[in-house]
Parts: C-alpha cells; structure tokens; sequence
C-alpha cells in the first residue's frame, strides 16, 4: 500500500513539473513574436518612417487645359465673314472621387433647373441610366440564369459581360420612361462621359436667364457644376461662301473619327471643337488658339487641394481674305438671278449648275467665288462655291486664247504670218469639223478674226500644223505621236489643266480624255476637237488663272484666297499682322510681247469688233472696257437611262483692257441646247460693273 502512494505521488510530480517547461516554451515564442513584431514596427517607424509619411502626405499635380475662342475670318475691308458667338453655359467638371451614385443625384437635381434635349437619347443611354441605381442593377443582376453568367467551365464570366447582360435585359424590358427621367438620363449621359478633371458642357445653347439663375442659386447642391461661357461660330453674311469657308465640329461631335488619333497625338481632347472641311481645317493650326492652363492639386485621397491658373490662353489669330464680302454678295445674287433666268425660260432643265470666279489679274488675289449646284431631278439648288475648284467642264472655245498663242511659240504661225484657210475640216466616217457660222463664210481669216469669230476650223488647222500633218479631205490624218502631249503642255504653262495651287483644299487638276482609240490608234479627231476645247474638262479656277495670264502679260500667278493672318485679343481687337500673303509666280509663259499683243487685239475684238460674228457684242458699252473669249462646248446630262445633249456656256474677260483690274470666268453646263439667252455675257456684265461700280477707272482703247 505504501509502495503504490509511493508511485501515484510520484507520477504527479513528473506531470507537475511537464506544465511549467511547456507553459515557459509558449511563453518563450510569445516573446519572440513580440519583439519580432517590435523591431519590424522599429524598423518601419525609425528607417522608413519619413517615407511613409511623405507617402501620406503626397499629392499630384494635374494641368487642366481650358478652351479659348477661335480666330475669327474677315473679308478684304476688315468685316467680319465668320465670328463667335458667346453663350451661357452650364458646366460640369468631373473631380477623381465621383461615384455613380453621386452624379445620379446631380442629373436628378439638375433636371428641375434645366431643360435639355433628349432626342438623341438611345435605349442603351435610358438603360445605362435605369442600371446606375445599386438596387435596381442589383436586382437585375441577380435575375439572370446561372447559365447566362457562366461559361462551358462553370467560371463566372467578366462582370463587363454581365453588365451587357444585364442592359440587354433592361432594354428587353422595355421600360416606360417619363419625360423627367429622359431628362435625367440626358443629363448623366452627359457628365458620366467626361473624364476625370475633364469639363463637359451640360447645355451650351439656349439657355435662358432663368436657367442660369435657378443653377447658380443651388450651386451647392449641385458638386461639379458650374456656370460658363461657351462659343459658336456666328455667319452675319449667311450661307455666303459657306462650301469654301467649312465647317467646326461642335462640342458632342468632337474630334472627327478618321483624324482622331493624330488630333489626340498633338494635344486635343477628345470633345475638342476643331475645322472639319476647307478654309476651317486648312487653317485650323491658325485659328485653334492656344489652351488656357490650370493647375490642379490632388491629394492622397483623391480630394481636389487646390487649383491655379499658370497661362490665360490665348485666342485663336484671325484670318483676313482677299474677298470683299459686298463684292462677293453681288455676284452671288448675280448668279442666282441669271440661272433662275434660265431655269423660268426652259434653258436649265437638265443643268447641274451655275459658277463664277473674280481675280486680280496681277497678284492671283480671288475677289469672289460663287457657284449654284441644281439637281435636275429634283429642282433644289444650293451654294456650291467650292464646284469653282472641284468640279471640271469641258469649256469650249473660251481656250482658244492659249491655243493661238501655244501655236506661235511653236513657230506654226507668227504674229506677222497667222493667215489660214478656213475651210470645214473633213475626215472618213466622222461627221464634219466646223465653226457655228455656216460653212464657206469665210476662205481664210487671221489669228486676230478667227478669235473674233470663234473660229474652230482656225484651231483645228493650228492643231494639223504642230502635229506635222498632211490633211487631205475625207481620208485619214496621220499626226504626231505627241500631238496631245504638245497640245496640253501649252495648255498647262497657262494653267489649264493642272492644279492651281490655290490655298483651298480639294482641288482637282482637270480630266483629259484618252488619246488612243480601241485598235490603239491615235485619236486624230479628239486631238483636233482638244484644239478648240471641246474635249478636255477644266476647273472654272483655272480658267480664271488661265485668263489672268493673258491679262497681265504672261505671268501665270497662284491664286490665293487669305491675304493675311492676324492676331487680336479675345474680343476680337486687332493686334497686329503675323504673315501677310505675297503674290507668286508659278512660271512666266514662253511667248513675246507682239504674240501676246495678236491674242489680246483678238479679245478685244471678240467684244468690241465689227464681224457680224462676233460673240461678245452685247459687252462693248461697258466701262471700262472689256476683253475676253465666249465658250460654247458640247455636253450631255444623263439621268441613268438616257443621254441628252446639252450645251456648256463659258466666259473669260478681263476689265480695263488696256491695264486690267479684274479677271473673270464664268460657266453655265449643261444648257438646253436651244437657249438663245447669254447668260454667260449678262453675268459678266454684272461682275465688271459690280466690281467698278465704286470706282472712277475707264478705259476705252483697244489693245
């Protein structure tokens, strides 16, 4: 008995003496830990300490850029062409921290105060909206199948694919929106697109005072939205010009898509109005302006500090043309009087149009382009000055000026020995080769009276001599390879047929027709045809380039349409010249003074000589005087299932004769071919008395 207490007391001391060992090991770890976690707080708070504090403390800085007015366009006399118009505006600027939730309640506010358009309003934007309340999009979360939100693998797919899922849903639903809530979604579409301390407009036109009353007054409740200014372009001339001035996007539309990436890469936002088309976009780099510059202090929790403006911005600098906007509403009204003349006379039934260009002969300064685009189908006109530079007709005799001289510096004829037959050219097979007036008027002629005349027969027999050709009547012409490629290169010195260079984007060269037949044979009667410009088609720009060539001894000059650029403050006062355009001469044609001295003697003539056949008569009381070329060409209008043959009308002139001011083409295609009207030469009437109607110059002499 003894020996088992013996046994039982010792066994309770050995398990006595286990707990304090296990309990001192615990203790022991513990210890461990802490000062493991001791040193690493040490180590954090001593050696890192600073860091991690500036860490706290840290902020960013963001600059912000503001838009400025764009330049502005004036006309020759310092008018305004193209302005800004300066809105109020509502605003709203979207800081880092925005939740949806947030700007839910500002469309929700905003909707009582202001009233914006929602007809571009999708059924994905109304989703959008109906999803932005958490309940609402919880809720039709939930509602979809497992199937639906995950993939063949059973893995949960995206949650952007499920939140496609669920607008889909939305839209199938096909909710009834009120028109407070079409409010709201416009609203939130709005200021959920912009991007972070990125300012949208919200309503930039039409707002009223008492919107802007109303919003200014609950600014506070209202985080991000602000009261603005916002511009548009303002037209006081109207449509005047409006095909050759271009277009800006507006602030929805933003940066076009095909130019979006380059336009980003050199700063613009995306919401950027910028030049979409012609003047607008060739000078858009001019007229942008340059951005104001704020300075934005974020913080660590996102929170806006503070906010500085390091640069104002500065406005757009201005364009000034070489058009006097009263010049040009003259020969615009002109033009459309003339062509609804032909229109109530039966003359433009199958007409596509009307164009006129004005130029200063000596420096390429264009004074005025107009045009009237019709379709025939339909009746409808509308401005098309731009078809001055991107539309092309086959102009008729109105080229007979540098076909003459194009044969004397060829050596063909000489101003001294010009004298030809005139007798109707005949070829196999092919109807004959003649001028308007009947066959055997004349046996010969020269230079000066075949211009007076309008001789074909003159040019076509010009054409046979520089293609080294023996005509015999009714058999077939051999000529010179290169007779087209001489023709046009005469051509072309006068600017026919190659672009002018004139500052207007969209310019086309011309269109010439095909020298070699089906067999790949010459094409012996177009050539001649190309003689006396009845076979390739010019712009009316070049013709005006052409005639200024003749006009002012030889020169042919780069038309040009801004004069100068300046610079102005942001109301619009002028400051000072940055670049000022100077004349250029693209290159000096090859012919002398006594060449050039037949063909302007024959322009003369075709207006102020005595031939029964002259063809500009009508223009020989103006004062001052008038030289020029008439034009009749060939032309057919097609509907798509018949060819009707037509005429097109054309003029060239210059005014005064003996030390030209002005320069004008002129063209009416596609004609009934019955019209005896010349509304080509009452146009140019128009235009010279126009232009000199303010001015004492005169002239009466011939060249």
């Amino acid at each position: 008995m003894k020996y088992l207490k013996k046994q039982i007391q010792s066994s309770r001391q050995a398990s006595n003496s286990k707990i304090p060992i296990r309990l001192n090991i615990l203790f022991f770890v513990v210890f461990l830990l802490f000062a493991a976690l001791v040193a690493q707080l040490a180590y954090l708070q001593i050696i890192h300490g600073a860091s991690f504090q500036s860490e706290v403390d840290r902020t960013d800085r963001t600059v912000i850029q503001g838009s400025v007015p764009r330049g502005m366009i004036y006309d020759s006399k310092g008018r305004v062409m193209v302005g800004n118009q300066a809105n109020s505006a509502i605003a709203y600027t979207k800081s880092m921290d925005v939740k949806t939730s947030d700007m839910v309640k500002v469309a929700q506010r905003l909707s009582n105060y202001i009233t914006v358009d929602t007809s571009k309003l999708t059924e994905r934007d109304l989703a959008d909206y109906y999803l932005s309340d958490t309940k609402r999009l919880e809720k039709v979360m939930n509602s979809l199948s497992n199937a639906a939100t995950h993939n063949s693998n059973s893995d949960k797919i995206s949650d952007t694919a499920i939140y496609k899922l669920a607008v889909a849903k939305v839209m199938k639903a096909d909710h009834s929106y009120s028109k407070k809530v079409k409010q709201q979604a416009a609203i939130y579409k709005t200021i959920n697109g912009a991007y972070q301390l990125s300012t949208v407009f919200i309503k930039n036109s039409d707002v009223s005072s008492k919107e802007v009353a109303e919003v200014s007054e609950h600014l506070e409740d209202l985080p991000g939205v602000n009261i603005g200014t916002d511009w548009e372009r303002a037209y006081p001339n109207g449509d005047s010009m409006s095909s050759i001035i271009g277009s800006v996007s507006s602030e929805k539309q933003g940066l076009p898509e095909d130019q979006i990436n380059s336009l980003l890469a050199e700063g613009y936002s995306r919401n950027d109005r910028v030049g979409t088309s012609y003047l607008e976009q060739e000078y858009e780099g001019i007229l942008k302006g340059t951005k104001s510059q704020t300075e934005v202090t974020v913080g660590s929790n996102n929170k806006v500090l503070k906010s500085n403006q390091i640069y104002a911005g500065s406005k757009g600098d201005d364009l000034k043309l070489t058009v006097d906007s009263d010049y040009q509403a003259k020969v615009e009204a002109a033009l459309k009087t003339q062509f609804s003349a032909a229109v109530a006379a039966g003359d433009a039934s199958y007409s596509d149009g009307a164009y006129a260009v004005a130029m200063n002969p000596k420096t390429g300064a264009v004074l005025a382009l107009a045009g009237v685009y019709n379709d025939p189908k339909t009746g409808k006109t509308t401005d098309d000055a731009l078809g001055t530079i991107n539309r092309t007709f086959v102009m008729g005799s109105s080229v007979k000026g540098a076909t003459v001289l194009g044969a004397m510096m060829d050596g063909v004829i000489s101003p001294t020995n010009n004298v030809q037959s005139d007798d109707a050219i005949y070829l196999p097979s092919t109807p004959v080769k003649k001028s308007v007036y009947p066959v055997g008027t004349f046996s010969s002629m020269n230079a000066v009276t075949a211009l007076e005349v309008s001789s074909n027969i003159y040019m076509m027999r010009l054409a046979l001599k520089e293609g080294n050709a023996d005509y015999i009547a009714n058999s077939y012409i051999h000529m010179d390879d290169d007779i087209f490629t001489k023709l046009r290169g005469y051509f072309n010195q006068f600017g026919l047929g190659v672009k002018t260079g004139i500052d207007i984007p969209g310019e086309l060269s011309g269109y010439e027709g095909s020298t070699l037949n089906e067999s790949g044979l010459l094409k012996v009667g177009s050539a001649l045809d190309l003689s006396y410009g009845n076979y390739d088609a010019y712009t009316l720009i070049q013709m005006a380039q052409y005639v200024s060539t003749i006009a002012n001894g030889g020169y042919r000059m780069k038309p040009y349409l801004v004069e100068s650029v300046e610079s102005s403050d942001n109301n619009g006062n002028a400051n000072k010249s940055v670049t000022n355009t100077s004349p250029t001469v693209l290159n000096r044609v090859g012919f002398t003074s006594s060449e050039l001295a037949v063909v302007k003697q024959g322009f003369y003539n075709v207006v102020h000589g005595s031939n029964a056949w002259g063809t500009a008569h009508t223009l020989k009381d103006i004062s001052p005087s008038v030289s020029g070329k008439t034009g009749t060409a060939q032309s057919f209008y097609s509907d798509g299932d018949s060819l009707t043959s037509t005429i097109t009308s054309s003029f060239v002139g210059y005014a005064p004769s003996s030390d030209p001011e002005i320069a004008v083409a002129i063209v009416f295609p596609n004609l009934s071919e019955s019209a005896t009207a010349h509304y080509n030469l009452n146009m140019a009437q128009e235009m010279i008395q126009d232009y000199f109607g303010s001015t004492d110059s005169s002239d009466t002499t011939s060249d």
